[in-house]
């Protein structure tokens, strides 16, 4: 069961939030159809993906990196084809949030629909329901900083892409501390459940929660001014950052969801004594453990038990780059062994 927006008019251009990201990510149907061709020839991108126990079972939580396409090439699919629910509830980061003051607060939009490559995307009415659940005093709506914002857009063009009809609430969470996503996080979740349960919604089968992430940012080069090469920019610091990041991985994201997990996730990537720093450069360092608690108190409200699979890990310099000059399409930063991205995409069933 589907629940739209159909009851409001989309009485100005206001109501459809537009791309912000016009070079990273496809605006066109014709560009999405040649990244999907181009990604299935190059990479056979079924291989990227090495969960030990694949099952039929629908995915319920997922995550997927933002970055250019031309960069994450395979590993947008890898993960995407697995979101087969008709509505996604999106986490995204907030990338700007300091920049409009905004922390300690989910955030919300009123835009009515996202403008994807196959048409209008609708924002599920499911995003009212859920915000007339919550106290006021935990949520905000800001539409301007979810226009200027592309970590969800990234993802949408692939969503759209396995189901022209597919139906979204976008979130965006701030930086805030692990005890204060906790509180929130089990907030929200009530409420989703709660809101699901009004529209006859089963998780997993109607709608699934898609948390939108790039993993480390690293290297001397090109970052503001910042180093981000705890262990240098050479061949030997990018091994020793890939072990780095295989550890935060594997022990905090792989298997049973749990909030000890998630607390370790926050240990590895923010400062003990100042969470709105970085310890461990994963631009998702709020957006990952808030959406992965949620899931975690939905899923103790089912009696259920999650566990993540790898749907594989890339990095920006470790692959071919999907061509896309031809496209109208480009990057958006630099990719060399002084500054590059890691992706990593996890399903929970």
């Amino acid at each position: 069961m589907i629940i739209s927006c159909s009851g409001r008019g989309d009485k100005d251009s206001g109501s459809t939030r537009m791309p912000v990201d016009t070079i990273g990510f496809a605006r066109y149907s014709w560009q999405m159809d040649s990244i999907m061709a181009r990604v299935e020839r190059i990479f056979m991108y079924e291989e990227l993906n090495p969960c030990e126990n694949v099952s039929d079972d629908p995915v319920k939580i997922a995550i997927s990196p933002h970055d250019d396409y031309t960069y994450v090439g395979a590993l947008y699919p890898a993960v995407l084809s697995q979101v087969r629910s008709p509505l996604v509830i999106l986490f995204g980061v907030a990338h700007k949030a300091r920049d409009f003051g905004l922390q300690d607060k989910i955030i919300f939009d009123r835009h009515q629909y996202w403008k994807g490559p196959y048409g209008k995307v609708m924002v599920s009415q499911l995003r009212e329901s859920i915000m007339g659940e919550l106290e006021e005093e935990i949520f905000i709506i800001h539409d301007s900083i979810q226009r200027t914002e592309h970590s969800l857009e990234a993802l949408v063009p692939f969503l759209q892409y396995y189901n022209r009809d597919i139906e979204i609430v976008p979130i965006l969470i701030p930086s805030m501390s692990y005890e204060r996503m906790v509180e929130l996080s089990d907030s929200l979740a009530a409420a989703i459940s709660a809101a699901a349960s009004q529209h006859h919604l089963q998780w997993g089968k109607d709608f699934s929660i898609l948390i939108s992430n790039d993993a480390v940012h690293y290297g001397d080069e090109d970052w503001s001014g910042n180093n981000y090469a705890p262990f240098g920019s050479d061949t030997s610091g990018y091994n020793m950052a890939l072990a780095h990041e295989k550890e935060i991985i594997t022990s905090t994201l792989c298997g049973s969801l749990d909030p000890d997990k998630v607390r370790k996730f926050c240990e590895f990537t923010v400062q003990k004594d100042n969470y709105k720093e970085y310890k461990w450069t994963w631009c998702g360092r709020y957006a990952v453990p808030f959406g992965l608690l949620t899931g975690y108190h939905l899923a103790v409200m089912e009696g259920i038990e999650l566990k993540g699979s790898s749907a594989g890990y890339m990095t920006s310099i470790d692959h071919p780059l999907v061509p896309v000059v031809d496209l109208g399409m480009g990057i958006t930063a630099p990719a060399n062994i002084r500054h590059w991205v890691g992706y990593v995409g996890i399903v929970y069933k």
